[in-house]
């Protein structure tokens, strides 16, 4: 992707456009490309074009875009180079996504019109969701391990083979971390933490892992044409910039002034993380369980049934461009949440055709095992047992898959078998559970 152009700077705008722009204010078509770009927030290398497409000179028209963005502006505490202030406006696609965001991703779930979650049903849907993270946010670190293998892999909890699965199984583990200690505050050593749990044992050099990155290690992003895509600030800075990000990160969002939405403040974190680049690598990996991290700190669980890096993956050069954008134009942090607007809008959509699918599955087990004197739980397994009959499952895999104790999965298969829909066998010194040929009608 080629790298996103520097706008005009806007000081040299006043100085040589002012003038010009006064009597192109009132005329339809400048007033046209303004609304064009404005609608979505264009940058410069977007802005120009329309600028041109509807007759008026682009540098006028960036100048009046410049005027109304940054007397709209909202400062945030965090920086970018030369300690320049990232900023945003409340554009309205964003407000629209924050409100669906408080409607739909904070409350409950429901499976049936009558019933939520249970605590069981919930875990299951979590792990699912985590598996599917864990596996996505790898293979934009350049992990190839076939999708099925990996789920499989997770399901088993065996020991990874290679580097590309144990990307995957260090993802899974972080986010099942920051599920158990999102309530404990933000710091340096929280950070390094979650660095050293992604990282751990895929790194070339095992000497980067767990640590910061230090003076005589210059890091860059680049393409793989070599071209560099962004140089973070120096090393010595890194103490007082995560500071900054931490202090940022713990406010109360209730108490801080000014308020600061937390959609808003975990895409921040997201974007400042990968922008310092405190580590020799993982940092991608480290910023996005890091936006995690902030929006189930924020009360908003449904975040852990959404895989961002999925739909990342489809998209890596529009995640890219938002960060350059940003990174261009005066750090206007606009872009960035944008973008993270447009990933959740899809992200909800999916979610809703995930719960419809579980829904029918649901109501089909219930239906189809009404007579059986067994929980959902066993049912929607018997139901998964009936699209993949060759596999073979160990007490392990289905406490895996079900987000139960070792007992109660234990519990659960024996009782199955007892009931005749299950064989059992020992494969040295596991069980091994198949589906019965002949089992219950």
């Amino acid at each position: 992707m080629p790298r996103v152009p520097s706008p005009p700077l806007f000081a040299d705008l006043l100085d040589s456009h002012l003038d010009k722009l006064g009597p192109e204010v009132a005329k339809n078509s400048y007033q046209e490309a303004l609304t064009r770009s404005q609608r979505k927030h264009r940058h410069w290398h977007t802005a120009r074009y329309i600028a041109k497409s509807t007759g008026v000179d682009p540098h006028v028209l960036w100048l009046g875009i410049k005027l109304g963005r940054l007397s709209s502006r909202l400062l945030l505490p965090l920086v970018g180079e030369h300690d320049t202030r990232l900023w945003y406006i409340s554009a309205d696609p964003i407000q629209r996504e924050i409100t669906r965001t408080d409607l739909e991703l904070g409350g409950r779930i429901t499976i049936n019109t009558d019933d939520t979650f249970t605590e069981s049903e919930r875990d299951r849907f979590v792990i699912g969701s985590l598996m599917e993270e864990a596996i996505a946010s790898s293979k934009l670190e350049g992990a190839s391990t076939m999708h099925q293998v990996a789920k499989d892999m997770l399901r088993r909890n065996r020991e990874p083979r290679d580097k590309h699965e144990r990307m995957i199984f260090n993802n899974y583990r972080a986010l099942q971390h920051i599920r158990e200690t999102n309530r404990q505050p933000l710091d340096e050593d929280y950070l390094i933490e979650l660095q050293k749990l992604l990282t751990e044992g895929t790194l070339e050099r095992e000497d980067e892992v767990g640590r910061l990155r230090r003076s005589d290690e210059r890091i860059v992003v680049a393409d793989a044409y070599g071209t560099v895509l962004h140089d973070p600030p120096h090393a010595s800075t890194l103490t007082e910039r995560l500071r900054r990000l931490c202090d940022f990160a713990n406010q109360e969002p209730t108490r801080a002034e000014p308020y600061v939405h937390p959609l808003i403040r975990a895409a921040a974190l997201h974007f400042q993380l990968a922008y310092d680049h405190p580590f020799c690598d993982g940092n991608g990996r480290t910023a996005r369980i890091l936006f995690y991290w902030m929006m189930l700190r924020s009360g908003y669980w449904m975040f852990e049934f959404l895989p961002i890096s999925r739909l990342i993956i489809e998209s890596p050069g529009q995640y890219q461009r938002a960060f350059q954008e940003v990174e261009t134009d005066e750090f206007d942090l606009t872009y960035f949440l944008m973008y993270h607007a447009r990933l959740l809008a899809r992200a909800r959509s999916d979610l809703a055709d995930y719960l419809a699918r579980q829904r029918s599955e649901y109501v089909r087990a219930r239906e189809q095992y009404s007579n059986a004197d067994i929980n959902d739980r066993q049912r929607s397994f018997l139901l998964k047992l009936s699209t993949d009959p060759g596999r073979q499952w160990t007490i392990a895999e289905y406490q895996s898959l079900q987000g139960v104790t070792n007992p109660t999965a234990r519990s659960d298969l024996l009782h199955l078998e007892e009931l005749g829909y299950l064989d059992r066998r020992k494969v040295g010194k596991k069980f091994v559970f198949t589906p019965s040929a002949d089992p219950p009608e």
